[in-house]
């Protein structure tokens, strides 16, 4: 998948994984883009890890999505996690 595949990947699942687990979050746009980018990797590689599929196959493959969504919720929570220590203190 080319680099504009990754981004575009990365946007919809960032929106997703926001919409999955609402609430205020300190970043904007450009962060939720990151976090999804990073969530789809983080996806891909644990689904090839965890499981030994190749989940990162294409840009209109279930397991491409499924992958960058759980990789970004995961992400989006940690995020949560660390920008809500540091807001309280």
């Amino acid at each position: 998948m080319s680099i504009i595949g990754w981004i575009l990947v990365g946007l919809l699942a960032g929106i997703i994984a926001k919409m999955l687990m609402p609430g205020r979050d300190p970043g904007g746009v450009i962060l939720t883009i990151l976090i999804g980018i990073a969530g789809g990797l983080l996806g891909g590689w644990l689904g090839k890890v965890i499981f030994g599929v190749d989940s990162i196959d294409g840009f209109f493959e279930l397991s491409t999505w499924i992958a960058a969504i759980v990789g970004s919720l995961i992400l989006l929570a940690l995020y949560r996690l660390v920008a809500g220590a540091r807001h309280r203190h």
